[in-house]
């Protein structure tokens, strides 16, 4: 992986912990919104190396992060 990419992704990790702190979320409860599990949350949350960017867009995306927010949090990793 290269380094802008993994730049992004570790942005975009921390984005999504920011944004279900932000709203109070648990992982759980992020988990069941996504269809997904608590440990994977977790994963994603730590930018393991089994979450692909556009997992990570998309369960932005999913919870309400706007396009642009996203874009944001890439450019400035970048």
């Amino acid at each position: 992986m290269t380094g802008g990419r993994e730049g992004s992704k570790l942005a975009l990790a921390d984005y999504l912990r920011e944004l279900r702190t932000r709203n109070s979320w648990t992982q759980s409860q992020v988990a069941r919104r996504l269809g997904s599990s608590q440990s994977r949350v977790a994963k994603m949350e730590a930018a393991d190396a089994s979450v692909s960017l556009d997992l990570l867009v998309k369960s932005l995306l999913a919870l309400g992060a706007s396009r642009s927010e996203v874009g944001s949090v890439i450019g400035k990793a970048a």
